[in-house]
């Protein structure tokens, strides 16, 4: 007999609520949960797959142990002991910081991923963190950290109520969106449109979102920043500020006018390849809009001057007063923020408190740009030992950072390597031991991070819709014992970690004349957590620490998972509100309009100016049905337009002899691939693109479908030495690359990795 149960989709960003179909213990359907406070029902290709994904045959059942050279199967005391074994060593004779950590992106889409890997980190105690930030977002952390001294103080787009929105380098239709928590994105801007709204897309191609928009802007490749700076230029020109009722809390903003004086229009016309006018047009009609948002996603945070362009749309949107006010951009209140503390300065926000051993990177976040990864590894100083031991954590480097190549070696060559993974993938292959967690139809659901980014305030918390398989282990006592087995306490109790956590917490918020349990017993609070075990007690914790808590009883409405439980649809907690100052942690309790680092940054973007790209120049693209390198192992989540080719405008094509469908060789300075031609006016002149996440032809995998339609990895075609200074972002758009037909027979692969 069927029945249903509610889940949270773990897919992407976009958080939809589903309601799933169950015969026994298989998912065979799932659908948009009508009723879930936020998505309203909203489902995408991704969601309606999710039985697929739970059901991958490729996916690990149990843990691998390296033995005789070869990964076997073995039990989980058998893998936790030589987990112990293996990190231990390394890390008593090297020092904690030849113990590298690499978090993928996955970990923020899971419960465990959020709660364990910080505790996971203090225990073993190294600097050595890399994550997938790197080739992502950290742009957008840093520049927040900057200008508001909290580097997850993100402001997102009130999309539901803006007359104007400005997007740059984003993809929402085909992303869902990012650091920008909103189910259904395309049916929002429909909205906007359909309000009267405008809709402005920067991008050097005609994506699906671009299409949809009232302009678009096809700007050359990696001169977002410029262009940015030449409208916000023209805002101070034209007498077109208005700050409205944000000018107490702003700091700088007659240094800011001075430090844009040289980007005009004309100024970054050429470089920019547009009109002058254009930035002009921009400026003039963000400030007449009633209301306006600027939103900037990976296109603009993966080029040489991503922080620069992260900190200009928060720029833009503070000029026109258009930040922390409906319809603009707000800071959302999630659940499980830590409890508001008064307005006033902080302690801001800092930047490279250390470096890398090698190249001397500054750390951001604390965390070092995933593109030195591999010389942490394989390069000697004398600065300290290199990486010997590894911990990667739900992460795919090979595939997902540059140079896979370098990186592969460079893992093959460690002391020891655990990787927490459901498959053996491109880097979990050199693994000497494989954690395997379960299926995300057999694993809670609560999303820490996401809704920090939601366009709306609410929270939701599903449990597991399927009772875990027997000899499976839940993920977060996988990561509970990963952080037993690598502080010296393998065989311990896991429900310890999170009971550590607990008293730890409760400890500091009985001392905080702030919180809401101020001067009374911890013991006392920890008896009253509510949950079937260590992390829903963890989330209770949070629930009633938190900005809408019940205060373990000092408000009767407040939350606590109790009450969480009773309303399996979610608590809808309303519409994003103005919270300036409270957000604020700078010393100077103010917005930072010209932080340090950013003007230390700025002659840099002026130079660009005078760059111009000799020939091709490179720029990456998605798909809504793939999110990274997750997805192409389920067969109807590939084919149709998810495919690895090379997008060619047929101006380019005809002056290459490339034809549609033909195979070409793309050169960068990291290496070449082979992959298809599809001639295309999508991409403007001069670019070419390929898509992110592919190249699953390395032997040692279990993935089998994706193998046989491996794709070419683009981020081969990178060396790595390509970095937003201030952030360590890798740049993985605009970069130079060569490109000719191949003349190879014609039954060559659809892609195949070039030495």
């Amino acid at each position: 007999m069927s029945r249903t149960a509610l889940r949270i989709c773990p897919l992407c960003e976009a958080t939809c609520g589903l309601t799933l179909t169950i015969e026994g213990t298989t998912v065979t359907g799932a659908r948009g949960d009508r009723d879930d406070v936020f998505s309203r029902g909203f489902i995408c290709p991704k969601g309606a797959s999710f039985g697929a994904v739970d059901a991958d045959p490729d996916r690990l059942r149990a843990p691998l142990v390296r033995r005789g050279g070869e990964l076997r199967e073995a039990t989980w005391e058998e893998a936790f002991d030589a987990v112990a074994a293996g990190i231990r060593p390394v890390a008593e004779r090297y020092g904690p910081h030849a113990v590298g950590v690499v978090l993928g992106n996955p970990n923020v889409h899971t419960m465990a991923g959020a709660l364990y890997p910080p505790v996971l980190i203090g225990a073993l105690g190294t600097r050595s963190l890399f994550t997938a930030s790197t080739v992502d977002q950290m742009p957008k952390h840093v520049s927040s950290g900057l200008l508001y001294g909290d580097a997850n103080a993100i402001p997102v787009p009130d999309l539901d109520h803006t007359d104007h929105l400005l997007l740059i380098g984003a993809n929402p239709l085909e992303s869902n969106g990012s650091l920008c928590t909103a189910p259904d994105f395309p049916g929002r801007l429909k909205a906007l449109k359909a309000r009267g709204g405008t809709l402005t897309v920067i991008d050097p191609r005609r994506t699906r979102t671009a299409r949809l928009a009232d302009r678009h802007i096809a700007v050359r490749p990696g001169t977002d920043a410029l262009l940015l700076a030449a409208t916000a230029h023209v805002l101070f020109e034209e007498d077109l500020v208005d700050v409205g009722d944000l000018a107490p809390h702003l700091h700088g903003l007659d240094e800011l006018r001075d430090a844009l004086r040289h980007f005009t229009p004309e100024a970054v016309a050429e470089a920019c390849d547009v009109e002058a006018g254009v930035p002009r047009v921009l400026a003039r009609e963000l400030a007449a809009a009633p209301t306006a948002a600027v939103y900037g996603r990976i296109g603009s945070c993966t080029v040489p001057h991503g922080t620069l362009a992260s900190w200009l749309v928060d720029v833009l949107t503070i000029l026109t007063g258009n930040l922390d006010r409906p319809g603009g951009a707000l800071f959302p209140q999630a659940a499980t923020d830590k409890t508001p503390r008064p307005a006033g300065p902080g302690k801001g926000f800092a930047l490279g408190r250390w470096h890398s051993r090698v190249s001397k990177h500054p750390e951001a976040k604390g965390e070092l740009p995933i593109s030195a990864l591999a010389e942490e590894i394989d390069t000697a100083t004398e600065d300290g030992s290199p990486i010997r031991a590894l911990v990667a954590v739900a992460a795919n480097p090979v595939l997902s950072a540059p140079d896979g190549d370098r990186l592969d070696k460079a893992l093959a060559s460690l002391d020891f390597m655990v990787s927490v993974d459901p498959y053996l993938n491109e880097t979990s292959r050199h693994a000497d031991v494989v954690l395997p967690p379960p299926p995300p139809a057999q694993s809670p659901h609560h999303d820490f991070a996401f809704n920090t980014l939601a366009i709306r305030n609410q929270v939701r918390y599903t449990r597991p819709a399927v009772p875990l398989e027997p000899g499976r282990m839940a993920e977060t006592e996988i990561l509970a014992r990963l952080v037993l087995a690598v502080s010296g306490m393998q065989g311990a109790d896991p429900s310890a970690v999170d009971a550590m956590v607990v008293d730890q917490t409760l400890g500091k918020a009985v001392e905080d004349p702030h919180s809401p349990v101020h001067g009374r017993d911890p013991r006392e609070l920890a008896a009253q957590l509510t949950g079937e075990n260590g992390p829903e007690r963890r989330l209770d914790l949070m629930l009633r620490l938190g900005p809408y808590g019940d205060g373990f009883g000092a408000r009767e409405d407040g939350l606590s998972l109790r009450k969480l439980l009773a309303h399996p649809h979610g608590i809808d907690l309303g519409p994003l509100r103005p919270r300036l100052p409270q957000p604020l942690k700078t010393r100077t309790g103010k917005v930072e309009l010209l932080p340090g680092p950013i003007a230390a940054d700025l002659p840099r973007l002026e130079q660009a100016m005078a760059e111009r790209p000799a020939g091709l120049v490179l720029v990456g693209r998605r798909h809504l049905r793939s999110n990274n390198s997750w997805m192409h192992n389920i067969p109807a989540l590939t084919g149709g337009t998810n495919r690895c080719t090379l997008h060619i405008h047929p101006d380019d094509a005809e002056r290459l002899g490339v034809r549609d469908g033909a195979a070409v060789r793309i050169k960068g300075a990291g290496g070449a691939v082979t992959a298809r031609a599809e001639v295309t006016d999508e991409v403007r002149r001069g670019v070419v693109s390929l898509p992110h996440g592919w190249g699953h032809d390395r032997p040692g995998t279990r993935l089998r479908h994706a193998a046989a339609d491996p794709g070419v990895n683009v981020n081969q075609l990178l060396d790595g030495s390509l970095l937003d200074p201030l952030s360590g972002n890798a740049v993985l758009n605009g970069v130079p690359v060569e490109l000719e037909p191949v003349t190879a027979p014609t039954t060559a692969p659809t892609a195949a990795p070039m030495a």
